[in-house]
């Protein structure tokens, strides 16, 4: 195969080896495993930067999947166990598997149902994002499990909390709105209420005393 892509046909690689000199180029064997084995003529140089470039280009848009754990004890208080299992959610929203392990010590090891149902809790708990990747298993003294995000329930749980933000948002602009309507009613009973406003008075009291009212017009006629 030449640098444009043809097709050169099956030959010795003494043959293809002397196309490429005689075109100042390289040849790259590019699938040694077929029969006959495939080469191109290339530049090499640029031909292996393009395949590096491609290879970081697959890594920076590549999701690496972290296991993350998180260890109970069977005599963990709910307190502490509502606690771990909260960690294990934001885990699993977060695009990473997780590993849930009850650890028997001493003598706890003589009772396993007691792990038993608190994974069964654990699990639960994790199962409206995650899923089991197989069942609990008992290892040791370990009781362990492992989740992994359910993609499309963590996204509908994404979808429900963003819609809740916004009208969370909505309600209180609403309110700030009705606060500041509120406001500005206060204001203008301030400005218009006589027993307020000492200067509303006076006018109310013109209007209210028609004597009042034509001695002031003639003290405006006299001063004109």
């Amino acid at each position: 195969m030449d640098e444009d892509g043809n097709a050169l046909g099956v030959m010795t690689s003494y043959d293809a080896l002397q196309i490429a000199i005689a075109r100042g180029l390289d040849l790259v064997e590019i699938s040694p495993t077929s029969k006959p084995p495939v080469c191109k003529i290339v530049d090499y140089g640029k031909f292996n930067y393009e395949r590096q470039k491609k290879e970081k280009s697959a890594k920076k848009h590549q999701h690496v999947m972290h296991i993350k754990e998180i260890r109970f004890n069977p005599n963990t208080d709910t307190h502490d166990i509502d606690f771990k299992t909260k960690h294990l959610r934001q885990f699993l929203m977060e695009g990473h598997k997780v590993k849930a392990y009850v650890m028997f010590k001493g003598r706890m090891i003589t009772h396993p149902e007691i792990g038993r149902k608190l994974m069964q809790y654990i699990v639960d708990k994790l199962t409206d994002i995650g899923k089991l990747e197989a069942p609990p298993k008992m290892e040791g003294k370990q009781l362990y499990a492992y989740f992994l995000p359910d993609k499309n329930k963590v996204q509908t749980l994404k979808d429900s909390i963003t819609k809740d933000k916004k009208s969370i948002s909505s309600e209180k602009g609403e309110e700030k709105t009705n606060i500041i309507s509120e406001e500005v009613k206060v204001e203008s009973k301030i400005i218009t209420d006589p027993e307020i406003n000492p200067d509303v008075k006076i006018d109310s009291r013109i209007e209210a005393n028609p004597e009042i009212k034509t001695e002031n017009q003639n003290i405006e006629k006299e001063d004109a």
